[in-house]
């Protein structure tokens, strides 16, 4: 195992252990699918109000983002994620990636930065906001980075939970993964029901 290796799975590693302690908060008020998607109002990386409520009648995805998590760097790494927004946006999808990150945290970023990390992986977000106090995440009981939600058109939520199946930072089992955004939303929007609703979360704690 070579330097890069052993530091990323000591990374992984240390997310997960922060895990249960960083999300127990956000646990308690965790929203539940087949419920409406709590609302709400953020400010975008650009300095705009972005509000759930403008994207009534379009599903709507929630991607709780942090650039330093090896988990998050696995998915836009490899360009998995942007691959996905770009994927999904293009039918129509709203993709909202969200920061939670706290001032000092890890991850926290301000506009110029959410942008500029955004630009160097060729993502295409909707938009990304900015939720340094961490109300949104915590409105929504995001847990980790990655942690995914999908919103119906109708304002309800319909998934809430991981990328994927593959627990793992290492870009290399992104091709064998299922990947249940896509599966949700392929779902939904050929009008059956989700099939698998909730998952599990995996990644680094939200670092409220």
């Amino acid at each position: 195992m070579n330097y890069r290796s052993r530091f990323r799975n000591a990374a992984a590693v240390a997310c997960l252990a922060a895990l249960a302690v960083a999300a127990a908060p956000a646990a308690a008020l965790a929203a539940k699918v087949g419920e409406p998607a709590p609302a709400f109002t953020a400010t975008d990386s650009n300095g705009k109000q972005v509000s759930l409520a403008q994207f009534k009648g379009k599903y709507v995805v929630l991607e709780w983002h942090n650039q330093g998590c090896p988990f998050v760097v696995k998915h836009y790494g490899s360009g998995n994620l942007p691959k996905l927004q770009k994927e999904w946006t293009a039918k129509g999808v709203v993709w909202l990636a969200i920061i939670s990150s706290a001032p000092g945290k890890q991850g926290f970023v301000d506009g110029k930065g959410a942008n500029q990390d955004m630009q160097a992986h060729s993502a295409a977000p909707t938009a990304t906001l900015l939720d340094p106090k961490g109300e949104v995440g915590r409105l929504y009981g995001a847990k980790t980075t990655p942690h995914m939600f999908i919103i119906s058109p109708q304002g309800q939520l319909i998934y809430n939970g991981a990328i994927d199946d593959k627990s793992s930072a290492d870009p290399a089992d992104i091709p064998g993964a299922r990947n249940y955004v896509a599966q949700a939303l392929t779902e939904a929007m050929s009008g059956r029901p989700v099939s698998q609703p909730t998952t599990p979360p995996y990644g680094c704690s939200v670092k409220y």
